[in-house]
């Protein structure tokens, strides 16, 4: 994945650095004044000629962003008359639109983004994040008073007073003088969505989006857990990729990647598909002791210390690293989908139509559990080795903010503290119960679920079989699941869900990982 990193209004210039570790492809920096963009580049699109940042004809507009435009052709030819562009970027179709449109412009964009423009005439500047907050993005205060936009926490962690996540959906405009929502779709103010489930509309908008993310002028893959929601992805790249201009450069094979521990789940299920299907399918085989040895790695790059997100990433980068030892640069997944359309067991015991499409609005069998019930067995034994019952008695004296609720949280929150000590870098991530990647909110619905300090969904019931002691309450909810699927669909799947660090989640339709 690209970084972007912005410094705007610095008083002492000394300050600026390039400070991510992304982007292999290319570095470029702009600086006027006490005003710096960088980007760190990993080429998707026009790797020869996409180079940032970006600038207009006469370099007074100048822009990086870390992005995929899925609409950037259309937009050209919108333009074609008007502008100049000199190159293949899909993200240079930002400049236009904003000698256009002005500031409101970030809503004609189709893709998944980030990104700052600096406007020299005026001596303004923009940034914006994309709908659902599938590229990641966080925004500081040095103790200069000047801005600092990143990609990356650890680019703001050591320079700035204080910073937060860039919220989803938003605008940044320093004209207007703060943050504002750009992100209005008609769903996000109803109590229940009062779009009616269409399966055939589903069905439509799943396939365009994943055809629109076959966008890509470098060698690409699919993550395949040999689950409905990766299968189906796979399936619809696999008929669609004879058609596409990568199928031209790189050929019509499409290659399948599963990662698990031996003899997983998931890896006698992805074979299976793969078989079906016909790809050219890879199995990486990991031990616990691997994964043990990656956390702190992964810590530092995912920038979280959320026992899930952590057991979800740890073989995803195990994978990632394999994958891109293949000269693969991206692929698509399946992430996301069980978040917007209810998919996860524990939505059946929503009590109302109200509080189910709250849930999918507000982050299967889960990932960490996919790859092999072994490795959340064998990070707790571990963890278990390296947090003593003394430490666990004072753990709310010692993180008071968040405070871990076991061993195994203890220690991922010893290695977050050492490597991001500042309070607004523990501020960042979301914390609260929850089962089977639920939100806290979720937890009120089942009395028992309230006892729960493990967040794997195996721990509750539901998760082994929708038992037929819920079927009645599942029944009820039946208009919340339509509501809830129509809204997922129609509203986010061509944009996807919050994801940080390796692994990109982008919607119900598919996500992509970039290596």
């Amino acid at each position: 994945m690209c970084g972007i990193l912005a410094v705007l209004g610095a008083a002492d210039w000394s300050q600026a650095k390039r400070a991510h570790h992304r982007g292999p492809d290319w570095s470029g920096l702009y600086q006027c004044e006490g005003n710096f963009l960088a980007q760190q580049r990993l080429a998707i699109v026009s790797p020869l000629s996409g180079d940032q940042p970006l600038y207009n004809a006469d370099r007074t507009i100048v822009v990086v962003a870390n992005g995929e435009i899925y609409n950037h052709k259309k937009i050209r030819k919108q333009f074609a008359s008007k502008h100049t562009f000199s190159t293949g970027s899909d993200c240079e179709v930002i400049i236009p639109l904003y000698e256009e449109y002005g500031e409101d412009f970030v809503d004609m964009l189709d893709g998944v983004f980030a990104f700052v423009l600096y406007d020299t005439r005026t001596k303004t500047y923009m940034a914006a994040r994309d709908a659902i907050g599938v590229n990641p993005l966080y925004i500081g205060r040095g103790s200069d008073g000047a801005v600092w936009i990143s990609s990356e926490m650890k680019a703001l962690n050591e320079d700035c007073v204080e910073f937060e996540i860039f919220p989803p959906g938003h605008l940044y405009s320093s004209a207007a003088g703060g943050l504002r929502r750009w992100y209005k779709p008609q769903w996000f103010a109803e109590n229940v969505p009062a779009t009616p489930y269409q399966p055939l509309l589903l069905r439509e908008a799943f396939e365009k989006a994943v055809i629109k993310r076959l966008m890509t002028d470098v060698p690409f893959g699919v993550l395949l857990s040999g689950g409905l929601d990766s299968s189906l992805v796979a399936a619809v790249t696999k008929r669609h990729l004879i058609k596409t201009e990568a199928a031209e450069k790189f050929g019509a094979e499409l290659h399948s990647f599963v990662v698990g521990l031996e003899g997983s789940p998931d890896l006698i299920a992805a074979r299976e598909v793969a078989d079906h299907l016909g790809t050219i399918h890879h199995e990486f085989h990991f031990t616990v002791q691997d994964g043990i040895d990656a956390i702190e790695e992964v810590i530092y790059h995912d920038e979280t210390y959320d026992v899930t997100t952590i057991r979800a990433s740890t073989p995803m980068f195990l994978m990632a690293r394999k994958i891109k030892a293949l000269g693969v640069k991206m692929v698509l997944s399946g992430e996301g989908s069980d978040e917007l359309l209810g998919g996860y067991l524990y939505f059946h015991f929503a009590p109302n139509k109200e509080e189910f499409h709250k849930e999918t609005c507000r982050k299967k069998e889960q990932f960490s559990d996919g790859v092999g019930y072994n490795w959340i067995d064998g990070l707790k034994a571990f963890t278990e080795q390296q947090v003593s019952d003394e430490m666990m008695k004072n753990a709310a004296k010692v993180y008071p903010h968040n405070t871990p609720v076991n061993k195994e949280a203890y220690y991922y929150r010893m290695i977050f503290e050492r490597l991001f000590p500042q309070e607004s870098a523990r501020e960042t991530v979301p914390w609260g119960p929850s089962i089977a990647c639920s939100t806290p909110a979720a937890i009120e619905w089942v009395e028992q679920w309230k006892a729960s300090h493990d967040p794997s969904g195996r721990l509750i019931a539901s998760h082994n079989s929708a038992s037929a002691n819920h079927t009645n309450h599942a029944n009820a909810n039946a208009n919340g699941n339509s509501n809830g699927k129509a809204n997922g669909n129609c509203a986010m799947a061509a944009n996807g869900t919050n994801g940080v660090g390796l692994v990109v989640a982008n919607g119900t339709a598919n996500g992509k990982m970039e290596a």
